[in-house]
């Protein structure tokens, strides 16, 4: 598949293990996970960042293997889940990243060009969110209010 705004169509990506269930040497139990996705979703950490304090500090390589449930629906069902999709909160961070840099820097045109491709993936991802239900309908991208989203 094709890349958005590259001419890309790189399909490079990890590989699993074919084997679907928990490894022996885990000694963490399905509730002793979910409890701990929740104390870090307290902390403020987003979904892709406990599953990488999971693994590097934890040793679960798979959460789905181990709770039957992958992380973003565990903390949906403890009421824990962010309320913007995470791609979206990230394109957004990227965002306000390009408006702080052309502040300081205001002739620099590629990163103007690049914040309008930003932009635009953002506007598409929104719609596409809208349409799942997963934002609500009144929801829109504004620049002026976009940090104190990412903050």
């Amino acid at each position: 598949m094709g890349r958005m705004h590259n001419p890309g169509k790189g399909i490079s990506q990890s590989a699993l293990p074919y084997r679907r269930q928990p490894p022996t040497w885990l000694k963490m139990s399905p509730d002793e996970i979910k409890d701990t996705c929740a104390k870090l979703a307290k902390k403020g950490l987003r979904p892709s960042q406990i599953g990488v304090i999971l693994r590097d500090s934890h040793g679960v390589s798979q959460v789905r293997w181990v709770t039957g449930n992958k992380i973003l629906r565990i903390l949906k069902a403890k009421g824990l889940a962010p309320e913007i999709p995470e791609d979206l909160y990230s394109l957004i961070k990227t965002a306000v990243n390009i408006r702080k840099h052309m502040e300081r820097n205001r002739k620099d045109m590629d990163s103007k060009f690049r914040l309008i491709l930003v932009e635009s993936r953002i506007h598409r991802l929104a719609r596409y969110y809208k349409t799942k239900r997963m934002l609500p309908p009144t929801w829109k991208y504004e620049s002026s209010t976009a940090s104190a989203m990412v903050s």
